[in-house]
This record gives C-alpha cells, structure tokens and sequence, in this order.
C-alpha cells in the first residue's frame, strides 16, 4: 500500500510505504504516551504530596485534640478546687454566723435570767443594741486568746464612745501602744463614727483607731481599708487587722528605740499606721486573693482563643488540600488514584 506526503521544504509530493508510514505512527504513539505518563508521573507526585500534608494536618488535629483533652481535665480539676475552697468559705461563714447567733441567744437568756422587766425594755428598743453587745464581747473575748500577752480592757459605758482598748505589750512586757477599738453591728454605715472615735482617741491618748462593722462604707472594698485616718474592718477581718496594727506598733516602737527618734509616740505610730505605704501594704494582700481568682479566668480564656486560630487554620489547609485534589482529578479522571477522606459516599462503607 502506497501513501504520499508534501515535503514541507520542496512541496514535492513523497510516497511514503505502509512500513515507513506504521513506524512514524509508532514514533508519534510513543511520543504521546511518554507525555500523558510525564503527566502522570506529575500528577502523582503532587498527589503523594498532598497526601504528606493531610498526614500532618491530622498528626496537628491529634495533637490539638490531646491538649484540649489535658487542659479540660486540668480545667475541671481546677473547678472542683475552687468549689472546694467557695464551698469551705461557705460553711466558714456560716458557722461564724451561727456562733454569733448563739451568743445573741445566750445573752438573751442571761438578761431574761436577771430580770424580766429588763428583757421587756430590751425588746421593745430593738435588737441593734443587744446584737452591737454581743459582737462587742465577742471581739473582746477573741482578742484575749489570740493575744494573751496583751491587755484588753472593755470600756466602761458613757465614759468613751469606743467599746475595747487594747493594749500592745512587747515580747517583754513593755507598752508599746494603744488601739481603741469600736464595734458596730447595725444595717447602715455612719460616717459620725469615724469622727466620734477620734475625738475619743485623742481624749484616751491612744494611737490608732479602728472600726469593726458588718455594714462597711461605699469607697471601701474587700471588707478592709482606711477612712480618713481609721481602719474599718468587717467582723471576719478583725484578726487579720488587728495581727498587722500590732506589728505596726511593735516595728514602730523598735525603732523608736534603735533611732531614738525626736518625735513623740503618738505622732509616729499614727504617722505610720496612716501612711500610704501602710495602706498599700493591707490593700495588697486583700487584693491578692482577687488576683488568683482572676488568673484561671485569663488563662482559659488565652486557650480558647488559640484552639479557635488553629483550628481555622487547619480548615483552611484542608480546604486547599480538596481544590488542588478536584483540578488534578478534572484533568487525569479516573486514572488519578482515589483518596478516601476526599471522596464522596453513599453510605454503604460506613454501614
């Protein structure tokens, strides 16, 4: 069988034989096949690469997945400590509330005991009174365990406005101040009290005033600070205040005698237990329970927020990973080889 073909040189036309004419076909087939397996061989490559970054991504996810697990658990352990402690600090407040209940009770009964006229006139004046007299020789009664080496002295009604003086002896016995102590157990804070206690300060020659009070005053937070030049306290504080007003005036007194400071007693432990560095001091350690408080809450919220960034990250790879997948497959077909996670179902596997 004979063929021609036009040169492309002369435009002579060429008969060409059926032998000549199946080697080029030959030629041209395996030219097109060396191409299309280049294209697979490229497609494949891209393919095992795509392959590489979803094991990645999903060694990423499992990791993610395992912290989150950790910090949850961590979360939930931090949580039952804190309802611990909150249900600890519960129970705390309401057995101080009840023994304080107990106490009015008490004196309830011991003034009925001595006179029923008395308890009639008691009633109808209210319960104010009764209640400030019962914390009043609790506070005194506290103080005298907790500092046995002190002298608590209650003071006599109608000769001061303040109910407790106490006075602050050194490891040795020496005197080495005065706080005048008022007790105050009403619905509603005065600020009268602050003026009338140092009036009395000043008249007993004391050195610092304080205020124990269940109703504390509207700049004053945490239950514990200073109003213009007194320290109010609530009931559950009074310790804590009183323990820091006595190392006040123990340091005070220890330098007075180290220096031999020029200024009166009076005039430095007031000076002292008044300053802003003082203040700060007391605030700080109210402040820092809050500060621990806060810091779970900050924590977790830093985690969640970078949960939600990865996890956007990671959506966005594989949404990358599935377009560059479908081109290739638009282009190969059905000779592109499958990838599950990437593929659509009817449902028969998974049943």
């Amino acid at each position: 069988m004979q063929t021609t073909i036009i040169c492309p040189h002369c435009k002579k036309t060429i008969e060409l034989t059926q032998a000549l004419t199946h080697q080029i076909q030959e030629e041209l087939l395996s030219k097109e096949q060396e191409k299309h397996e280049e294209e697979l061989r490229v497609m494949k490559e891209k393919l095992e690469a795509a392959e590489k970054i979803e094991l990645t991504l999903r060694k990423q996810k499992n990791e993610l997945d395992e912290e989150k697990r950790k910090f949850e658990l961590e979360k939930q352990r931090q949580l039952d400590v804190e309802r611990e402690k909150i249900r600890q600090k519960t129970l705390e407040e309401a057995a101080e509330s009840q023994r304080l209940k107990d106490k009015d009770k008490d004196k309830v009964i011991d003034d009925l005991k001595k006179s029923l006229e008395d308890a009639q006139r008691k009633a109808t004046q209210g319960s104010q009174q009764l209640q400030g007299e019962v914390q009043e020789l609790d506070l005194e009664e506290t103080f005298g365990k907790e500092f046995p080496g002190d002298t608590i002295e209650p003071i006599g009604k109608g000769v001061l406005g303040a109910d407790i003086r106490q006075i602050v002896r050194s490891p040795r016995g020496m005197d080495c101040g005065h706080i005048l102590w008022e007790s105050k157990r009403t619905k509603a804070w005065s600020d009268g009290w602050v003026d009338k206690l140092k009036e009395d300060m000043r008249a007993d020659k004391a050195h610092i005033p304080a205020i124990i009070s269940e109703t504390m005053p509207a700049e004053i937070k945490g239950g514990l600070g200073l109003k213009d030049g007194v320290w109010v306290a609530s009931p559950k504080l009074a310790i804590a205040l009183a323990m820091l007003l006595r190392k006040a005036l123990l340091d005070a007194a220890r330098q007075k005698m180290i220096a031999q400071n020029q200024q009166s007693k009076a005039e430095l432990l007031y000076g002292y237990v008044t300053s802003h560095e003082f203040a700060q001091q007391v605030e700080g350690m109210i402040e820092a329970y809050k500060e621990m408080q806060d810091q779970i809450t900050r924590e977790r919220t830093a985690f969640e927020k970078s949960w939600k960034q990865r996890e956007t990250q990671i959506n966005r790879l594989l949404s990358g990973v599935a377009g560059i997948y479908g081109s290739m497959q638009g282009i190969a077909g059905t000779a592109l080889p499958s990838i599950k996670n990437l593929e659509l179902t009817d449902g028969s596997e998974e049943k």
